[in-house]
Formats: structure tokens, C-alpha cells, sequence
């Protein structure tokens, strides 16, 4: 399916159906203006009292007859509602609302809901109540009504659970799921988690813009409830996420390198795999999502003190009236528009005027810790200059690997169009000391090597002329880290054996031989054998459809 989101759309579709369909029965009929009940607000209002009646008794396991219901809508309504109706209108109010509202008078109910999967709507099936038979005082028959699990599933939606437990309940049940390796629902669970996050944050950036405007519209009670929603939810979530990536990260390269050097995933594995990376990305996001939570929520108490200071400030300043204390003044007296300045200085937010301190000029002067604290800041920054340069040179040099690993390998695909692992396996060990140095261009360690041919196996295919027309038309920054598409259009630009190059294919042979490669140095510069699938290279040039070098 293109767009995932919608894989779980009938399910939701079911939560939907539960209140359409409720609402759709109760505001068709026109029974309830018999019982006074003429506003849809009170026809929902009692139906879902009813319900939770209903729900009490089935939770206790006691008998729910029609004349409990009676009695109960009864006692309600002179208590609550203040109808003008008896025990026995009460008790047919109750027969209409269980037998007719919640149980259709015994016709089954449906919901359509669209399944993207399958292209066609999709019946959902939907019932409240249910009867069975039962005996009062084991003499007298009668039918006693209980939810059903769409009834209980109805009622406990509607009770809110506060953030911070719905946090952690969703929290709880990704942990499961993770354990248990059900990544396509622990997909669900934690974009779940990073949508309450965002929850989380959009009601702080809505506090600060209705303080922003007046602090006083923001009561305590509101803040004070924020702040501990806040807290609670950056206490030790990113710890938490922190973990749950670093896990998910290992089982995913724990398939990635069973992808590539033991055998090809099944279908299975490679949709644990897909689920993986997506609950990785969104691991990142939700971490991102706590930091701007953690930012913010500090931004909030600064904004909220500063405000409050600055109304506190306002109520120290002294009003008067200008034509009163201004105008008539100088009508009275032209002379004191000499002196008006003193009136508009503080207006414009001018200075008083100064006056020299001769004791102050005879003081002894300390020298400034400013500067000194100034003079020190430069020795640390020359520190970090030199650290970036070091820095710099160690990432040049690791790129340049990349390069010289990648064009070596490319020079083997020129050289017939299309080449094997197993073929250049068996050059470089044909051709002795000279094949060893070979193999020290081609595989420079372990680690470059095996993130160029995972790279090249993910892509399969890789078409250049795509690529720079690309970046002919988007201006893109230098990466820092390699990246296949940019360093394969890079070596195809600067180097003349390899400008026929249209596209570069890369297939997995199906042989199941293992090829390896001896004498390859890793990271830490000690000489492994690494052993690894056959893939074969096929390099397709600009009117070759077969590959360079090969002839139809």
C-alpha cells in the first residue's frame, strides 16, 4: 500500500461506527418529545446514563431487568432531570431506549467502513447490548440486558485518561510489542507516543501565545496543571526512547548483515526490517519532539514570570489627566513651556542630564574582568579552531577511502560491462603479492566495504543521468558523510573511464556460494577473513541497454 497510514482505517472506522450509529438511531425518532426530551444534548445525555447503568450492573454480575432500568431513569429524573413523568412512563422510556436506540428492536446493525487494502467498503458490525434469560426470587422470568465488548468499548473511550497516563500506558504497550517483535503494531504504538508529544508541545506554544497576549486571561490553576503535565513527561522519557533506538537499531543491523552476507531475507523478514527503520525514525522524532517539550517548557516560566512582573509595574505608575495637569496649566502659565522637556523626556526614554562627581575622579579604578574573561575567551576559541581543523582532515580522509574503494571497484565493472564478486575474488587470489595490494585498494577495511555493497544493494539500481539533472536543478549542500548517489556522480564526472556510464545495476547471482575475501584489514587494523554473498555489477551505457562492453 502507498499511503501505511491507512492500513488500520477499518479499525478506526469501528470507533466511528460506534457513536454514528448510536446517533443516527436516537435523533431519527420522534418518540422522545413524548417524555419531554426534545434537545438532542438530552436525548445523548440519557442515553448514555443508561449505559453506564447497564455497565455498573454487568461489571457487579447482577440481573439488569427492564424494571431496575424503569426504576433507575425514575430515580434519575426526579433527582436530575425534572421531566413530568411517572414509574411506568420511565420504564417505557427505558423499553424504547435499550430495545429500539441500542439494540435497533433486534435488527442488526452495520457500518461501512473503506478498507484501502482490499479497494471496497467493508461492513463493520456493531451491537451495544445483549439479553439472556434469567430467573428473580427463582420464580419469576425475566430478561436481563449487558454490555457487549462494542458497549464497554463505547463507554470507556469516553472517559479521559489525564496525558501523562496515556503516556506511559502507550509507552508500556510499545515495550511489548518490541519485546515480542511485533513491529508492524509497535509502528502503531509509537506514533501514538510521538502524537502525544506533539500534543504535548502545541499546548505550551497555545499557553505562551494566549499569555503573549494578556497573562491575566492564563489563570494559576492552568499553569500550575502545565507545568506538571510537563514534567511529568520530560521526567525520563528521552532516556527511555534513547534505549528503545539504540535496541532497535541492533536488530536491524543484525538483519542487514544476514541480508547480505548469509543469505536474502524472506518476504517476513524483510517487513521486520522495513518496520524497523520506521519505528527508528520516528524514535528520532519523538526525541526531537522531548527536547523542543524541554525548551519550551523553560521558555513558558520565563514568559509567564516576565509578564506578570511586567503587570505588577504597571500598577505602580500614576495616571493623570493631560488637559487637566497639562493643558490648563500652561494656559495658565506660557512660561513653563520652557521646561517641557522635563514632561516628554521620560516619553522617549531619555536620561536625566549628569553631573560630574569630583569625588569619584579622586577613587582608586579596578581593572575590568570583563576584558580579562574577554582575552580568555579568544585562547579557547583559537582550541576549538584547530580541533574543527583536525576534524575536517580525519573526515576528508575517511571520504577519500570511500573513493578509492568505490573506483577500484568500478574499474573491475568497465573493464567487460559486468563483473561478479567471485570473479574479482578469484583475480586478486590468481594474481599473488600483486593481487594483495589490489585488495588493499578495493576493500580498505571492513567497514567501508561493507557499507558501500549495502548501499549498492538497497539502491539496485542506480541511474547517473537521473542524478545530475537532479542536481543541475536543486542546490544541495556538500555531504559530510558518504552518500553512494552523490560519490558514484562525482567519480563518473571527474574520471574519463567512467563518463559512458548511464546506469549501474546491481543484482544478487541466486548461487548461495559464499565469497571471501582474505587478508582485509579493519578498523582497528587487525588482518580478518570476511565472507560475503555474490552480487553481480552490471555497468549500462549510453545506448547500451545490455551493459558496456557486452555486444548483442
Amino acid at each position: 500500500m502507498q499511503y501505511d497510514f491507512l492500513s488500520q482505517f477499518p479499525k478506526r472506522m469501528k470507533s466511528v461506527g460506534l457513536y454514528a450509529v448510536l446517533l443516527q438511531n436516537s435523533i431519527q425518532k420522534t418518540t422522545w418529545k413524548q417524555y419531554g426530551f426534545v434537545k438532542a444534548d438530552e436525548q445523548v445525555n440519557v442515553i448514555f446514563a443508561v449505559l453506564l447503568y447497564i455497565m455498573e450492573q454487568s461489571l457487579k454480575e447482577e440481573h439488569c431487568t427492564m424494571d431496575d432500568i424503569g426504576a433507575y431513569i425514575d430515580t434519575m429524573n426526579m433527582r436530575y432531570f425534572k421531566k413530568p413523568m411517572g414509574y411506568q412512563e420511565c420504564k417505557q422510556l427505558g423499553d424504547f431506549i435499550v430495545n429500539v436506540i441500542l439494540s435497533n428492536e433486534g435488527r442488526a446493525m452495520y457500518f461501512e467502513g473503506f478498507d484501502f487494502g482490499q479497494e471496497a467498503y467493508q461492513p463493520i458490525h456493531i451491537s451495544y447490548v445483549a439479553n439472556r434469560i434469567v430467573y428473580v426470587d427463582q420464580e419469576f422470568k425475566r430478561t436481563s440486558y449487558y454490555l457487549t465488548d462494542d458497549g464497554y468499548n463505547l463507554l470507556l473511550s469516553t472517559l479521559e485518561i489525564e496525558n501523562n497516563m496515556k503516556l506511559t500506558i502507550h509507552e508500556m504497550v510499545f515495550q511489548m510489542h518490541l519485546e515480542k517483535q511485533s513491529y508492524d503494531k509497535a509502528v502503531d504504538e509509537i506514533k501514538n507516543v510521538f502524537n502525544l508529544l506533539r500534543v504535548q508541545l502545541q499546548k505550551i506554544q497555545e499557553a505562551m501565545g494566549t499569555i503573549r497576549r494578556n497573562a491575566l486571561n492564563y489563570s494559576v490553576k492552568d499553569y500550575e496543571g502545565i507545568l506538571l503535565e510537563n514534567l511529568e513527561t520530560i521526567s525520563d522519557t528521552k532516556q527511555k526512547f534513547k534505549g528503545y533506538r539504540d535496541m532497535v537499531k541492533s536488530r536491524a543491523v543484525e538483519l542487514e548483515e544476514k541480508n547480505i552476507n548469509v543469505r536474502q531475507l524472506s518476504p517476513q523478514e524483510d517487513e521486520k526490517l522495513n518496520n524497523l527503520r520506521e519505528i527508528e525514525r520516528y524514535l528520532n522524532r519523538t526525541i526531537d519532539e522531548h527536547q523542543k517539550i524541554l525548551n519550551s517548557h523553560f521558555d513558558l516560566k520565563a514568559l509567564y514570570t516576565r509578564e506578570l512582573e511586567q503587570l505588577s509595574q504597571m500598577s505602580l505608575i500614576k495616571r493623570f489627566p493631560l488637559r487637566a495637569k497639562l493643558y490648563d496649566k500652561i494656559l495658565e502659565n506660557p512660561a513653563a513651556l520652557a521646561h517641557l522637556d522635563y514632561f516628554f523626556r521620560p516619553l522617549f526614554n531619555q536620561d536625566g542630564e549628569k553631573s560630574y562627581n569630583l569625588n569619584k575622579a579622586f577613587q582608586l579604578q579596578r581593572p575590568n574582568r570583563k576584558r580579562q574573561e574577554a582575552d580568555s575567551g579568544e585562547t579557547l576559541d583559537f582550541n576549538e579552531e584547530l580541533w574543527q581543523q583536525e576534524k575536517e582532515q580525519r573526515r576528508r580522509e575517511k571520504l577519500k577511502r570511500y573513493e578509492g574503494s568505490l573506483r577500484c571497484l568500478l574499474s573491475y565493472v568497465m573493464e567487460k560491462g559486468e563483473v561478479t564478486l567471485k570473479e574479482i575474488g578469484e583475480r586478486l587470489a590468481a594474481e599473488g603479492e600483486e593481487g594483495g595490494e589490489k585488495i588493499n585498494c578495493l576493500i580498505p577495511n571492513v567497514e567501508v566495504f561493507k557499507e558501500i555493497m549495502v548501499e549498492l544493494i538497497k539502491n539496485r539500481e542506480i541511474d547517473l543521468d537521473a542524478l545530475q539533472k537532479e542536481r543541475s536543478q536543486f542546490i544541495q549542500d556538500k555531504p559530510e558523510e558518504f552518500q553512494l548517489n552523490d560519490m558514484l556522480l562525482t567519480l563518473a564526472e571527474g574520471d574519463g573511464s567512467l563518463k559512458g556510464i548511464r546506469k549501474l545495476e546491481v543484482y544478487r547471482t541466486g548461487s548461495g556460494e559464499a565469497v571471501v575475501f582474505a587478508g582485509v584489514r579493519a578498523e582497528d587494523g587487525t588482518k580478518k577473513q570476511i565472507r560475503c554473498s555474490d552480487v553481480l555489477l552490471r555497468a549500462v551505457g549510453r545506448g547500451d541497454e545490455e551493459g558496456l562492453g557486452r555486444k548483442g
